[in-house]
This record gives C-alpha cells, structure tokens and sequence, in this order.
C-alpha cells in the first residue's frame, strides 16, 4: 500500500505536467517488479488526437520496452479512473492490477465494467485530494 501512494502521486505529478501544457490533467506509468517501465500524461489537446489518453501512451511505451504486449507481471497506476477505450487496452495488453486515485464521473468504465469484463483484474481506489483540486481547477479554468 505504501508503494501504491507514491506512484499515485507520481500519477498526480505527470498530471500535473499535462496541465501546464493544457491537456486534462491524467498522468499514468506502469510498474513491474517495483519499477517503473513506462510513464505518460495526456496528449490529446496537443497532438489533437482523440486516443493519446495517458493509460494508452502509457501502455504502449510498456510493450516497446518490454518487447511484448502481455503486461500480466504489471500494475498500471493512473490518476483518474480509466475510460471505456483505455479499460479495453488494459484488459487486452493483460495488466492484472490497476490502482487509480480519483473516480472519473462522466466516463469512468473501470468500476462499472470490471466485473462484467474479466474477474482476474484487481482494482484498488486511493483517493488524492491533491489530483481532485486539480481536476476541478482545470475545469474552472474552462469556463471562465
């Protein structure tokens, strides 16, 4: 539990970084073995591409570093609940673990669909106040 917070907020930290460049704050990175193999934030504002979501970078520059797409010996840690897209790529590169730190309201598919989709992915929640504040301020930048 302990190595879970800190790569929660090494999660909040690469959202941080997609912040400041005006993409949704989400950081993820990938870790096997206690270490990290990959790390990512969201792209999508800035590349103006609907798939560079953090999980999904982040999935991607796993494989090329381990050379495989089966990522069964890997925890994905993200800042925001995955969506429906970035699930199906966690659930198709193998990822047993997932451990993120705020639910996503309006796409969130992790919780609703664990279940459902397959019963070997362990799930685990650990609230970031931090990563919240984050969320809501970069919404409220939006609006105004």
């Amino acid at each position: 539990m302990k190595n879970d917070i800190r790569y929660i907020q090494i999660a909040v930290n690469l959202a941080k970084k997609a912040s400041k460049k005006g993409d949704f704050p989400v950081g993820a990175l990938i870790v096997k073995n206690d270490k990290v193999i990959a790390k990512a934030y969201n792209t999508k504002e800035r590349k103006n591409n609907a798939i560079h979501h953090a999980e999904i970078i982040a999935i991607n520059r796993a494989c090329k570093k381990l050379k495989t797409w089966h990522l069964e010996e890997c925890t994905l840690y993200t800042s925001l609940e995955p969506c429906m897209m970035c699930t199906g790529a966690i659930i198709q590169s193998r990822i047993k673990r997932i451990v993120y730190s705020n639910a996503n309201q309006n796409f969130g598919a992790i919780e609703n669909q664990n279940n459902k989709i397959n019963k070997n992915v362990e799930v685990i929640k650990i609230e970031n106040k931090e990563n919240l504040i984050l969320i809501q301020n970069f919404f409220k930048a939006k609006r105004e």
